[in-house]
């Protein structure tokens, strides 16, 4: 009986990551450039080598369809392709600084597979179109000294599930703008007793609970992770997917047309708060202070960085919400596009308010003091590179920028121990 039991129980356990080992495709869509960086100057040629792979090993007589030219704006679209000998090689060139790109897409079977490549020209050359409003600054500094006449009023809870030998993990909350709005969050913060430095993690788009970051708390940094939308953080998922389906969906278009009422203006504002809770309610050394986040978060690290020089390094991935007005000029612009659909037409108050909440702009206040880490990848669909090149060569402070090119809206493991071993450097 023992014996029995003892194989179903190994038994069980070897069926139980089956399903997460599920990775990629056997079969694969390259576009590769003839560039090793990805990397051309206005005016030169870049020459893309396509192919389909199966187990690596080229299928010859694939069909394909492919799209070129510069990103979100392409002008060349082919349908049906065959690959008689397994590839085909496709050219493309720019005259103006940017990104070239070219989607393409596999027919093998009844299946379809894509793959892409995103060339950059002269991509330190370019500069975002959004206009910087005169009472920018202004506008936000009033609105975080009105926040601030509503008391965080704080509250702790201890989560003994999630807490390690050497870090203690609680949910906290605070108010936010007003009274009765909180925002809440995941602390972690190491037990032996001492000051340390500390990290505010920011959330890309969506609605979802959060775990908290027990690994650099670890490493000697106190860490906060705060959701956006005004409620608890570790309720179940199904909570958060009938909110996002409900009363959030496509909650960054709400009030678009009044930069008092946009509701990025308490998403902004609840990152300070969280500055000014670690401030006031954790063992901060006073010193070293971090913000990161990717995509909607890498937006919010830019808007609290620009904000609040007790940032003393960030770290923007792929940052969405930067360059809002690129697409009036025919020209590739962030998520979540909001002009691109209708060129803006009938939009005026809304490309006003937009300004206002425009990572750019964010970007533009960063100072010497402050450094920051950018990376992103050149075949993103969703927040175009062009986008993310425009944004880095705005900062005026130190910088360093780490693309990984054939990354999409996603980060490898190397990107994201990168990022990581980037920001214990700078806290620590």
């Amino acid at each position: 009986m023992m014996k029995k039991t003892l194989f179903l129980f190994l038994a069980l356990v070897a069926m139980l990551p089956v399903s997460a080992q599920i990775r990629g495709n056997s079969i694969e869509v390259k576009v590769v450039p003839d560039h090793q960086d990805w990397t051309y100057k206005v005016g030169e040629t870049a020459t893309f080598t396509i192919s389909v792979t199966r187990s690596n090993t080229l299928l010859n007589n694939v069909t394909i369809d492919y799209a070129a030219g510069p990103e979100m704006y392409q002008d060349v679209k082919k349908s049906g392709v065959v690959l008689r000998n397994g590839t085909l090689t496709l050219k493309g060139k720019m005259t103006t600084p940017g990104f070239y790109r070219v989607d393409v897409t596999a027919h093998v079977g009844d299946k379809e597979y894509k793959g892409a490549c995103g060339a950059a020209f002269s991509p330190e050359k370019l500069q975002p179109t959004t206009v910087f409003p005169s009472d920018f600054e202004s506008f936000w500094q009033n609105a975080i000294k009105e926040a601030r006449n509503t008391d965080l009023y704080p509250t702790k809870r201890l989560l003994p599930e999630r807490c390690t030998e050497d870090v203690n993990v609680y949910e906290v909350s605070f108010q936010n703008m007003q009274a009765n709005y909180r925002t809440y969050g995941i602390l972690c913060v190491p037990v032996k007793e001492g000051k340390y430095p500390a990290l505010l993690r920011v959330p890309g788009a969506g609605v979802r609970p959060y775990s908290g970051d027990v690994y650099t708390a670890s490493q000697g940094v106190i860490t906060l992770e705060i959701g956006i939308h005004g409620i608890p953080v570790t309720m179940e998922q199904k909570v958060y997917d009938d909110v996002f389906n409900g009363a959030l969906m496509g909650y960054w278009e709400f009030n678009m047309d009044n930069r008092d009422k946009m509701y990025y203006k308490r998403v902004v504002l609840g990152c300070i708060r969280a500055i000014d809770y670690i401030e006031q309610y954790t063992p901060w050394n006073g010193q070293k202070l971090g913000v990161t986040g990717s995509s909607q978060g890498g937006f919010l690290s830019l808007a609290t960085a620009g904000l609040d020089k007790r940032v003393t390094c960030y770290a923007p991935v792929h940052a969405a919400l930067c360059d809002h007005t690129a697409s009036l000029k025919g020209v590739a612009c962030g998520w979540p596009h909001y002009f691109y659909w209708n060129k803006g037409n009938g939009q005026e108050k809304q490309i006003e308010t937009s300004r206002y909440y425009d990572g750019v702009n964010f970007a533009r206040l960063i100072t010497s003091q402050q450094k920051g880490w950018f990376s992103f990848g050149y075949n993103d669909d969703v927040v175009p590179p062009t986008t993310a090149w425009a944004t880095y060569n705005t900062v005026k402070g130190p910088k360093e920028i780490s693309p990984y090119q054939a990354t999409w809206h996603f980060w490898f493991q190397e990107q994201w121990d990168e990022w990581e071993n980037w920001l214990l450097g700078e806290l620590k």
